[in-house]
């Protein structure tokens, strides 16, 4: 059964569509898997120069500019996140190859802060349960992951 795709104003006169119609969720599972590895090669393709100017600094100080290498990736993968999922866009340049974007089912708009918050609980999931943490998009509405259900978000399809 198929829910009508509907648009409908908000207060503001912005016109927003239903989040309830299915054909938003077609396929999103995959493209969220593609997305997710484009968007990792670009933070390995990022951490490269960061590395290079971090191998320099820690050579000046004499070797306690290293230190920051640990911290490297993390921070690295959550500016990326802030600046792309958190822009208007809502969706990390993975997530527009893939024509997808990150929705607040409240209707808001996904801010950096979101952004960032919904990137960290995807990674402490996967901690705690694997990549297994895929297979709850199999029996939660809209194929969303347990960091999207806790945050009250789903990711939709911006080609449809």
């Amino acid at each position: 059964m198929s829910t009508q795709h509907t648009a409908t104003m908000d207060q503001t006169g912005a016109l927003y569509r239903s989040l309830d119609d299915v054909r938003l969720y077609d396929g999103v599972r995959r493209r969220r898997i593609l997305a997710f590895c484009i968007d990792y090669a670009i933070v390995l393709l990022l951490l490269i120069p960061v590395s290079v100017i971090v191998g320099f600094l820690g050579i000046i100080t004499l070797g306690l500019g290293w230190m920051l290498f640990g911290m490297l990736t993390p921070l690295i993968a959550l500016v990326y996140v802030f600046s792309t999922m958190g822009s208007p866009r809502q969706a990390t340049l993975g997530m527009r190859a893939m024509s997808i974007r990150l929705e607040r089912l409240d209707g808001g708009r996904v801010d950096g802060v979101l952004a960032v918050v919904h990137s960290v609980l995807f990674w402490a999931g996967n901690v705690i349960l694997t990549p297994l943490i895929l297979l709850a998009s199999l029996f939660i509405d809209r194929k969303r992951t347990l960091h999207d259900l806790l945050l009250g978000t789903a990711v939709i399809r911006t080609d449809r």
